[in-house]
């Protein structure tokens, strides 16, 4: 009879070992694998060529767009690596609005040239640190080459506007919406004249008004404000030349009890007294009103009927049941003060700003304009077009392009775009690369390789031969004088970026990489997912059993002797 030796305690420890190693490395894989499975999904929208995706949303309508956070946001994912990788796009999008396609595939790029080295059982945090370092200098190459941009020339900020909604939907009317994009912006922009900061919230005070109907032509960013509301009074009047607004954050009517009120009535006059409280309370409301004489009175709260007819009397015009944001606009559009007490109102909150007051009637619906206000620091954009689906579009193209905008006054620095960036960061990054030894340098360079899929996927996208046009853009770069080549994004050729004037901001740039290395960072040191879903359900299954069940123990059914 043979028998088997005892394993040793050095062959079973390193059984374990090769365990733990293959569940890091499957794990890894697997959070590779959908990462790339995402970049892959928008690879396409990228560059003047981009195809456009359309989503079905779970309520049955459709989006169509090729804006890749747009796009993700609509995407229901499980894998969580998955869910990584689209909290990205909508973090680029936060910071910076625009670069969100980048920002994915660049990432998906990272964590492809990765695995290899993770397949040669390299530790991911040595990984890590190359591509630390590679971030580090990809930054540095990106002040170098940077280039100046004077904000007293429009023509040199609308040239990096042109270049943002040159890939998107909107670039059929280019000219157009760069300046509703520069004009918004500049509207907006408020310096302090201490700390000559400057602050641009385009999110809060430049409202987008999407019109359905008449022509793409026909938007406009207005001096001043609008919004879809009447009055609430036939009598009242609808063009007021440089009226007087107040602005009311309380309602002008009888305030009602919180809570459920019952009131006996004795006598037949009982209820005549009721109603003639009522009456005089809003009666004394309405004249704290008038005697601030304002020609104008807007409020985020309820009118009544009868002090409608009190302000009708007064010949002031009144609209009802504001959003707060529209009122903040209007206040900063005129002047004016926001009121929540009418004891405490004064002529210094009166806001005399605007040059008219006007209510239109576009289609079905009436839009009051504020309009004629010089001095005042929030705008309304009107969108018009043909349908809901392009205004959606164009609302989305607009966004990025104020973004881009606001980004070149908060930091006027620019870069060539059309993939001579991302090449030339490459060839140093590769030169530098030349120095280091082991680990570091191979994840070093794979950073380097990785930046290759923007020109390269331009040249797809347009139809070029890939493989013989990154070819020579590589080795253009590496010639000195030639960070200045990149690809055509509509004929895949290779051409001269200031000849085409393609140049994008510094800091999406810069926010691309930080995102982008930072996110394969922090995906390749992940070694395992828990989740706590099975053990939540464990616990609720043990609560619900009978008491007479043991801990960990199960009540099969009972059958009959």
């Amino acid at each position: 009879m043979i028998r088997r030796p005892p394993r040793s305690t050095l062959s079973s420890s390193s059984a374990a070992s090769d365990v733990y190693k293959r569940q890091v490395s499957t794990q890894s894989t697997g959070n590779i694998e959908a990462a790339k499975t995402v970049a892959s999904l928008i690879s396409s929208t990228l560059g003047p060529n981009a195809m456009m995706k359309m989503i079905l949303d779970p309520m049955g309508g459709t989006v169509m767009t090729n804006d890749g956070n747009a796009i993700l946001r609509e995407i229901d994912v499980v894998q969580p690596a998955a869910k990584h990788m689209i909290e990205l796009a909508r973090a680029q999008d936060e910071e910076v609005g625009d670069g969100t396609t980048s920002v994915i595939v660049l990432a998906g790029e990272i964590l492809s040239l990765a695995q290899p080295l993770l397949e040669r059982q390299i530790h991911p945090l040595k990984i890590v640190k190359g591509f630390t370092l590679a971030l580090t200098d990809a930054l540095k190459v990106i002040e170098e080459v940077g280039i100046k941009i004077d904000l007293n020339e429009p023509a040199s900020v609308k040239e990096v506007v042109k270049t943002c909604l040159g890939t998107k939907f909107g670039s059929r009317e280019l000219d157009l919406m760069t300046n509703l994009a520069y004009d918004a912006t500049v509207r907006v922009t408020r310096v302090n004249a201490v700390t000559n900061h400057k602050d641009i919230d385009f999110k809060r005070y430049a409202k987008v008004e999407k019109i359905p109907g008449g022509d793409i032509n026909d938007s406009v960013v207005l001096d001043g404000v609008m919004f879809n509301k009447d009055h609430i009074h036939a009598g009242m009047r609808r063009h007021i030349e440089n009226p007087r607004i107040l602005l009311l954050d309380t309602a002008l009517e009888f305030q009602k009890g919180e809570t459920a009120v019952n009131v006996e009535i004795t006598s037949d006059t009982d209820y005549d007294k009721l109603i003639q409280q009522e009456e005089e309370y809003i009666r004394k409301m309405c004249k704290q009103v008038i005697a601030l004489k304002p020609d104008v009175v807007i409020t985020e709260k309820g009118v009544s009927e009868l002090a409608a007819h009190f302000l009708m009397k007064a010949k002031i015009t009144c609209v009802r049941r504001l959003r707060k944001t529209d009122n903040n606009r209007i206040a900063r559009a005129t002047g004016a003060n926001v009121i929540s007490q009418l004891s405490d109102a004064s002529e210094e909150d009166i806001g005399k700003g605007a040059g008219l007051f006007e209510i239109k009637k576009i289609g079905d619906e009436y839009f009051t304009y504020i309009t004629g206000c010089p001095a005042g620091s929030a705008c309304s954009i009107v969108l018009r077009g043909a349908s809901k689906d392009v205004l959606n579009e164009m609302e989305r193209n607009l966004h990025d392009a104020l973004a881009v905008t606001r980004n070149i006054f908060l930091e006027p620095l620019a870069v060539l775009g059309a993939g001579a960036l991302e090449m030339e960061i490459a060839c140093r990054l590769m030169e530098n690369s030349r120095t280091m030894t082991g680990a570091t340098q191979v994840s070093y360079q794979a950073v380097a390789m990785s930046l290759e899929v923007i020109p390269r996927i331009l040249a797809g996208n347009a139809g070029a031969n890939v493989i013989r046009v990154i070819t020579d853009l590589r080795t253009r770069h590496t010639e000195k004088g030639g960070q200045q080549w990149g690809i055509d994004g509509v004929t895949g050729e290779i051409v001269n970026v200031n000849d085409i004037k393609v140049v994008d901001p510094a800091a999406v740039k810069n926010q691309a990489l930080k995102t982008a290395i930072e996110a394969a960072c922090m995906i390749l040191r992940v070694d395992d997912v828990v989740s706590g879903v099975s053990v939540k359900d464990d616990r609720t299954q043990k609560k619900a059993a009978p008491a007479g069940a043991e801990d960990g123990g199960d009540i099969g059914p009972v059958q009959e002797q």
